[in-house]
């Protein structure tokens, strides 16, 4: 059962009700690099895999460069979304969007994962997780469709950019995301830019 308590003790923090110990945060941080060494199927300029650390941390970049682009969304709460959309890969990796699979087990098995991976954290900063987690899955709310979209042009520019094995699937990209592109002018103009350099790389592999 979570940890939550009124009281204050020397090494926490209290919020609200809830205290947070500094050996939960810790753990919790410790936990983390399990997604600094899960690898997705991107690869670097230099041809090694990206890790799910390092996409999510550039994910969290792109939104940073745009908070003051787009009207109405709360940008605090899309970086938020950016650092923990995929925390659910920890401990079963990340899967390839050109494979398919069972989309519903999928972020279930995900989910679950998130939990695993919060387990020492209060019950109250692991239920906020948890809670963007599952808002980013549904991909209902305007914050939760800008990551997607952020997440899949992010994705596609580091196809570009690295170095790739023989005969990667660059033709995949060019709808790859499509149902979340936004009708913004500077991200359709993103979008755009992104496309073409993914055109120019299925150019420089013709015969």
């Amino acid at each position: 059962m979570k940890r939550v308590v009124t009281g204050t003790k020397q090494g926490t923090k209290q919020r609200g009700l809830v205290t947070v110990d500094a050996k939960e945060i810790v753990t919790f941080i410790k936990e983390l690099e399990r997604l600094k060494e899960t690898t997705r199927s991107a690869y670097t300029k230099k041809g090694r895999r990206e890790s799910v650390a390092e996409h999510s941390w550039r994910l969290a970049m792109f939104a940073l460069a745009l908070k003051d682009e787009l009207e109405g969304l709360d940008m605090n709460k899309v970086i938020q979304m950016c650092l923990v959309h995929d925390l659910g890969e920890a401990y079963d990796g990340d899967i390839s969007a050109t494979v398919k699979v069972n989309h519903d087990k999928k972020i279930k098995k995900e989910e679950k994962g998130v939990e695993r991976l919060t387990d020492a954290l209060p019950e109250e900063n692991q239920s906020a997780i948890l809670t963007l987690c599952k808002e980013y899955n549904k991909g209902e709310t305007s914050e939760a469709k800008f990551v997607k979209a952020l997440d899949k042009m992010e994705t596609i520019i580091q196809h570009t950019q690295g170095t790739n094995p023989p005969g990667f699937d660059y033709e995949f990209n060019l709808t790859y995301g499509k149902e979340y592109e936004l009708d913004h002018p500077l991200m359709k103009q993103v979008r755009k830019l992104i496309d073409l350099e993914t055109k120019n790389k299925i150019d420089e592999g013709k015969p």
